[in-house]
């Protein structure tokens, strides 16, 4: 057995790890893109209609979770409820699409989301 094949079997393991390190290191590169591209608001009515078709998706995804652990007369009620807002929303987006200056996202209550942002003066 020569020293090659002897630690042949060495290398593998090492070959591996460097492999595995550049990958780890390309996804977290992906993420802190990905996180700078959801960082920029939505420029276009074609960015906010994308925007919003997700928005609603996920919406009716997590409504029909919570209608799941109701019994069965309540979830049949709240799966209808449920598509019935999904399909308001993508009303809403087809709207944003269109362009239309009132058409926007609302929040649970139905409202106008209001801005979260505080803004202070910061005086030298």
């Amino acid at each position: 057995m020569t020293s090659d094949t002897r630690f042949s079997f060495l290398r593998w393991p090492c070959v591996a790890a460097l492999a595995l390190g550049a990958s780890l290191a390309a996804a977290q590169a992906g993420d802190e893109a990905s996180l700078a591209r959801g960082a920029v608001p939505d420029t276009t009515p074609q960015q906010r209609y994308q925007t919003a078709i997700r928005e609603a998706g996920g919406g009716l995804k997590v409504s029909l979770e919570e209608c799941r652990v109701m019994a069965a007369p309540e979830r049949k009620s709240c799966e209808s409820q449920a598509r019935a807002r999904y399909q308001a929303d993508m009303a809403t987006a087809r709207a944003i699409l269109r362009g239309d200056p009132n058409a926007g996202p609302v929040n649970v209550v139905g409202g106008p989301i209001r801005s979260t942002e505080q803004v202070y003066e910061v005086k030298p």
